[in-house]
């Protein structure tokens, strides 16, 4: 009986392995044939394009003015980033420190965004943009972004809050300290860990955004994925490798700041700052 046990364990290890490396080879596939015809000068069912250039990046950047649209990419991620740190922070600690009636639902109203399909509310969140002239515009796209960031702020801030000891913020307003002086200087040292996490990963998720950026983005606020998407299906011929390069600067440009990211999102070191800081404190 044991020995059946161990067969079926193995045999089970060895069908993630098969999956998880059938898996990783065919992402690997997919990028590595992107990249390839990004840099082929021409490529007719061989296994390799005839000669290899950069010329496509340089035609790709005039061609689609990726310089604008880039530009505006990294402002509107900026300004969600900003306005969800803001706002998610500030909701989080009361949300932390505070009970009131309704505060299950509310949390509850928190998850929505994050657990429904973003085209299921964004058609009709893009309807009322639109309807305030809003639609269509640098704010409208913001505004757009904010509705799943905000709570997602939130929602790893909170655990990130209560581990912190209540009775340091008592013994810092018995000090004479303020509001203000509270969270700048008490507060802020010990969540810096899990704003840059949660605001880094805000970054990558509003850059790789598609739905609801689509859905309220106008001609002169187009991020850089919905810029790649009326390329590939705009009207006109355009060559495969030029729009493949522009879909490299977009892989680039989003895995970038996902390493980033990764650089401070790891929840046990983020812990154990948070630990310590209150310790210390």
């Amino acid at each position: 009986m044991i020995r059946d046990t161990s067969i079926g364990a193995k045999l089970w290890i060895t069908a993630v392995w098969a999956f998880t490396i059938f898996f990783v080879l065919n992402v690997i596939g997919i990028i590595s044939t992107v990249i390839v015809s990004s840099l082929g000068t021409r490529w007719l069912g061989t296994w390799l394009p005839n000669a290899f250039t950069f010329n496509w990046y340089a035609s790709a950047w005039r061609e689609f003015q990726l310089g604008p649209v880039l530009f505006v990419t990294f402002q509107i991620a900026f300004t969600v980033v900003a306005l969800s740190g803001l706002l998610g922070v500030t909701a989080a600690y009361a949300m932390a420190r505070r009970d009131f009636p309704g505060k299950k639902l509310v949390m509850l109203l928190f998850l929505l965004p994050l657990l429904v399909p973003p085209i299921t509310f964004g058609i009709p969140l893009a309807t009322v943009l639109y309807q305030f002239n809003v639609g269509g515009t640098f704010w409208g796209v913001v505004l757009a972004n904010l509705v799943p960031t905000v709570p997602f702020v939130i929602l790893v801030m909170i655990p990130f809050i209560e581990q912190i000891d209540p009775k340091v913020e008592a013994a810092a307003r018995v000090f004479g300290a303020g509001t203000f002086k509270l969270f700048v200087y008490v507060l802020m040292p010990m969540l810096i860990p899990g704003i840059l996490a949660s605001l880094l990963l805000v970054l990558v998720r509003t850059v790789a955004m598609f739905e609801l950026t689509f859905l309220t983005a106008g001609p002169t606020s187009q991020t850089l994925v919905v810029s790649l998407y009326y390329s590939v299906f705009a009207s006109g011929v355009r060559a495969v490798q030029s729009i493949d390069a522009m879909a490299v600067i977009y892989m680039v440009s989003t895995l970038v700041w996902l390493l980033v990211a990764l650089r401070f999102v790891n929840p046990t070191q983020i812990v154990a700052r948070g630990n310590q800081s209150a310790a210390a404190h």
